[in-house]
């Protein structure tokens, strides 16, 4: 087929199965344009050709919509249960992040280490009105009423959602999870056994490591460049030498070190491990809060044999209340459905409904546009005050999304004893031990720019950079 050809055909089948209802406005010719790298020309023909089909319709001045047919087809039913199941029968980084997260909750410190987003700009009082008015009329719910993969209205939401982001997604391989935490640890048991090695980037997000040590498994960690990402080429290097279960990674946004992956190298990353037969495990939980002009593309997008596994939440772009989350698990979608099931039997239903009809009728991309704003300035003043404040030979990343900075502090300076030391002064700091399984980053932090910049925080970095300087 054509280019024209192939779009249409998608979009057609996105309508028939059910993620684009009628009356659904598309996304504008510029917005498929741009994700799926077509010319303008080629989308106006697609959309052309579906509505000669008399699959949608232009409207002046509001764009295109999904035709409204006299005779149309009933809405699809909800995703059926899988058949019954069958029951079968070296750093602690966990107690350290554990320490640093009460340490913020019982003592009111500035929240510099929090890995939370402010949550002052969300919408949650919102949400929480859907929730009131779903509990008031449905007031008989039963738990098998969202048994896995999850509410299949949320579903839909998030497959439109990432139709709208430029891939596109069939709503029967998502499964909702309690959080992207809950996505990760599924998606890594499906992947991989107890005892198996699985390379992580280095440094990385402490939950990737919380994952592998919960489950007996041991973390291969790989160099990693602060705007580029894992090093392809280093794991080449080993998968040629050794066996490799899973690679567990963040593409967009890493935390703490808050690259965007260039679209070039997410490819080569994805053919690497599909010519080995290596699942991906990509955690996404960031990719709404770009700051650039456009989303940013997925490992899940260059994924063609199903080896990707994709998790995301909206706890840091939407509410972390409700701690609602979501696997694309590829090939692997009935493992991780049948360990949802035997692991958390299903995720509440009522936050599910709220969220999704939050994001059917309200303001979500107007929301993130506000957060990606603010997050952009404030990571900007955060860089200046630590590069102002702490001492010379001080360097920080470039974040390109997200909310944290990553700061390499002079090689005397013992990050652990710079957070002891702030604690007594109630600032909080991420250490950089909790991004290692191996006690690397002793001499860095990461640092959280989410709340509004106020004196008290500026107070709190200089502070911080005289005690830094103390230790130097």
């Amino acid at each position: 087929m054509n280019l024209y050809e192939t779009l249409a055909a998608d979009i057609e089948g996105q309508v028939a199965r059910g993620v684009l209802l009628e009356g659904d406005k598309l996304p504008s010719v510029r917005q498929t344009s741009q994700h799926r790298g077509l010319s303008i020309s080629t989308v106006l023909r697609a959309y052309s050709l579906l509505e000669s089909k008399g699959i949608i319709e232009s409207r002046p001045q509001s764009g295109y919509f999904v035709r409204t047919r006299q005779s149309s087809m009933p809405r699809p039913a909800p995703l059926a249960a899988s058949a019954p199941l069958e029951l079968s029968s070296e750093v602690d980084v966990s107690r350290l992040v554990l320490s640093t997260l009460r340490t913020i909750r019982a003592h009111g410190a500035v929240p510099l280490g929090s890995p939370y987003p402010d949550p002052a700009p969300f919408p949650w009082p919102r949400i929480n009105q859907y929730a009131n008015a779903i509990a008031r009329r449905s007031q008989h719910w039963s738990v098998m009423d969202d048994l896995p993969p999850g509410n299949p209205q949320l579903m839909r939401q998030i497959a439109r959602r990432h139709l709208e982001n430029g891939l596109p997604v069939d709503p029967s391989e998502i499964i909702i999870t309690v959080g992207a935490t809950e996505a990760i640890n599924l998606c890594l048991q499906a992947a991989a056994k107890p005892g198996d090695t699985v390379a992580v980037e280095s440094p990385t997000f402490y939950a990737m490591l919380h994952a592998i040590e919960r489950m007996g498994m041991r973390a291969l960690e790989i160099p990693t460049d602060p705007r580029e990402g894992i090093s392809i080429e280093a794991l080449r290097s080993i998968l040629s030498q050794q066996r490799i279960a899973a690679c567990m990674v963040m593409p967009n946004f890493q935390n703490p070190l808050g690259f965007q992956m260039p679209d070039a190298r997410k490819r080569e990353l994805v053919e690497l491990l599909a010519s080995y037969d290596i699942p991906a495990i990509e955690n996404d939980v960031y990719h709404e809060l770009y700051y650039g002009d456009s989303h940013p593309t997925s490992l899940k997008t260059y994924d063609t044999k199903g080896l990707v596994l994709h998790c995301s939440s909206f706890s840091k772009s939407l509410t972390a209340n409700y701690r609602i989350g979501w696997a694309l698990p590829g090939r692997y979608t009935a493992q991780v459905e049948k360990l949802k099931f035997l692991n958390t039997l299903t995720t509440p239903t009522l936050p599910q409904m709220a969220i999704a009809d939050y994001l059917q009728n309200d303001g979500y991309d107007r929301h993130l546009r506000k957060v990606r704003k603010g997050y952009e300035q404030r990571a900007r003043m955060m860089a200046a005050a630590v590069l102002r404040f702490f001492p010379a030979g001080t360097r920080v990343s470039e974040p390109q999304g997200g909310y944290v900075l990553w700061v390499e502090l002079p090689q005397g300076v013992d990050a652990m004893k710079l957070y002891a030391l702030a604690l007594e002064r109630k600032i909080t700091i991420g250490p950089g031990h909790m991004f290692s399984a191996r006690g690397s980053y002793t001499n860095y932090i990461r640092l959280n720019y989410s709340y509004p910049w106020s004196k008290e925080i500026e107070d709190a970095l200089r502070m911080l950079g005289r005690l830094a300087g103390q230790l130097a």
